[in-house]
């Protein structure tokens, strides 16, 4: 029996790897062409919206002092009684109240040469509020102290669709990027073909005073200027220019 000639199979099959490797480097390189003909441009560009803030939040409570540590805590849950009373009356909602701290120390005095007396103890407990009515914030400030708080911090302000405030901002910076890309392209000779890529830096700014918002309630209630919340979008786009 004769044995197959295997030189002429393997030379064609050589052949034929060669070919398909030969067109698929070509591709390659006629796609890498296709990538890289174009000049990148980067450009940064920020923007900001603002709104007049409709949430406000603060914390407030009651701190009480007596000869011993029971009769502090009694005093100040009592106080605290009336002022829960009051909060829930102003319209606030239970989801809005959020207990921050309760706390109970002793009260030193201190004489030279001496170690440090007991002369009585402090009790305190404090919660944190959001009131959802700006407009309102001034009596509430009133019917807290009125109830018996004698501490109160804030308030702060914030929106409480912040999210649509924010990509109002973020619509704007990416207008103002694409509009300096097309400055750039026109001043090449050239035309924005694509954005490459986006990256985003978010920001915020602190209330902004507003005089007119001083007066936002007729009684005499505390005078309360929420201001304006301002949110910045920070952009880093890259285009793609082309002729």
């Amino acid at each position: 029996m004769r044995p197959t000639p295997l030189r002429p199979l393997l030379l064609a099959c050589s052949l034929a790897l060669g070919t398909v490797s030969m067109t698929a480097t070509a591709q390659d390189r006629h796609a890498h062409a296709a990538t890289t003909d174009g000049t990148l441009l980067s450009i940064s560009a920020s923007a900001e919206a603002s709104r007049v803030p409709d949430i406000a939040t603060l914390s407030t409570g009651v701190v009480t002092q007596a000869a011993d540590a029971n009769g502090a805590m009694r005093a100040n849950a009592e106080q605290m009684t009336r002022l829960t009373a009051a909060i829930k009356a102003a319209g606030i909602a239970e989801r809005d109240v959020q207990t921050s701290g309760i706390n109970l120390s002793p009260q030193y005095r201190y004489a030279e040469n001496q170690p440090p007396a007991i002369t009585g103890y402090q009790a305190s407990n404090s919660v944190n509020l959001k009131v959802r009515d700006v407009r309102r914030l001034g009596a509430v400030l009133d019917a807290l102290v009125a109830s018996g708080a004698n501490q109160i911090n804030g308030p702060t302000f914030e929106i409480d669709d912040a999210d649509a405030v924010q990509d109002e901002a973020r619509a704007a910076a990416l207008k103002k990027a694409q509009q300096r890309a097309e400055v750039y392209a026109a001043s090449l000779g050239m035309r924005v073909r694509r954005i490459v890529s986006i990256s985003e830096n978010g920001g915020f700014q602190p209330p902004r005073p507003m005089l007119a918002m001083r007066a936002v309630a007729q009684d005499a209630s505390s005078p309360v200027s929420p201001g304006e919340t301002t949110l910045t979008a920070n952009l880093d786009v890259v285009f793609e220019l082309g002729r």
